[in-house]
């Protein structure tokens, strides 16, 4: 089966797909802060991601704060992710959501800041978020998402606010010739399909898009309904993609959920036919791979394979 549509940017083998470092923390090989580490720690660290057969990587910020980084080390960080043979279409945030009720302020000029340095080693794209840090119950379980963390408040007045401060985002991202996107994710108010979709309508702005991870709510124990439906209505707003995936068994009798993560080839989300209609639904983003636990990062590189082989079903 191959796409009908004549535009797509790239091939089946140059489609990019990154590699999330999630996998590797925040320290480098002496226990210390990768943040504040010599770039030959970087380049250790990248130069494995470029040998399990990435060409591309997301830094996403649990592992080095891009937008925290001097002139200097930032032409540092630069210098060894070319000299690993790596490009970065994006960058992604984790737990810095500029509506927190503590440090909000301070992430939001750090989210603004994450652009500009962005920009200045032409990375075309950053992926934010409402999720919040973790909770005390959150961080001592065997996965943070068997415990409830933070849910945004539903007012208008803090719903007006968080789409002021996300179009100043967008704004500012197309100023600098950018994209933003909005990670999907539990009780935020991009926490489900239609909520995702409204909130974007509220934004309203061009530079900001949607990144579609139905894979922060098919692990939930929780009612799930779905999973086709949630594409249909999310990817057409889709300019970015983590991809994940997790088995999910429902007992009715007790409504029981039990859920695990899976290679994506092998979880409840059917990614061959979520990226068919992806493409016929006008997506042209970049993909990330992420997973948590066992082997993370051998997990990731599997599944660029396996979306480079959905990809070569679907274009000539």
């Amino acid at each position: 089966m191959t796409t009908s549509t004549p535009d797509l940017p790239w091939t089946a083998e140059t489609w990019p797909i990154a590699a999330a470092m999630l996998p590797f923390g925040g320290l480098d090989s002496r226990g210390a802060p990768i943040q504040d580490a010599d770039p030959a720690e970087w380049s250790k660290q990248l130069r494995l991601v470029a040998k399990l057969g990435f060409t591309e990587v997301d830094p996403t910020d649990t592992w080095v704060r891009v937008g925290d980084l001097s002139p200097s080390r930032l032409a540092d960080f630069r210098s060894v992710v070319e000299d690993a043979g790596l490009t970065i279409p994006a960058i992604s945030t984790s737990r810095r959501s500029v509506m927190d009720p503590e440090h909000g302020q301070e992430y939001l000029d750090y989210s603004h800041r994450l652009l500009d340095n962005a920009a200045e080693i032409g990375v075309p794209l950053v992926s934010y978020g409402f999720f919040q840090a973790f909770t005390p119950a959150q961080a001592e379980a065997l996965w943070f998402w068997l415990e409830p963390g933070w849910r945004d408040d539903p007012s208008p007045e803090a719903r007006a606010s968080a789409a002021g401060k996300i179009r100043g985002l967008a704004e500012h991202a197309q100023r600098n010739g950018q994209q933003i996107t909005l990670e999907m994710y539990e009780d935020t108010y991009v926490g489900d399909a239609d909520g995702a979709v409204a909130f974007l309508q509220e934004v309203d702005h061009p530079a900001c898009g949607l990144n579609p991870d139905i894979g922060n709510l098919i692990r939930l124990h929780r009612p799930l309904g779905p999973v086709p439906p949630m594409f249909e209505t999310t990817l057409p707003h889709a300019n970015y993609w983590h991809v994940k995936n997790y088995s999910r068994d429902e007992d009715p009798a007790t409504g029981v959920v039990a859920t695990f993560p899976l290679p994506m080839e092998f979880g409840l989300i059917n990614y061959r036919a979520a990226i068919t209609r992806a493409l016929e639904l006008g997506f042209r983003g970049a993909f990330l791979c992420e997973h948590y636990g066992s082997d993370g990062l051998g997990v990731i590189a599997r599944n660029r394979r396996y979306i480079r082989e959905v990809l070569a079903t679907l274009i000539d």
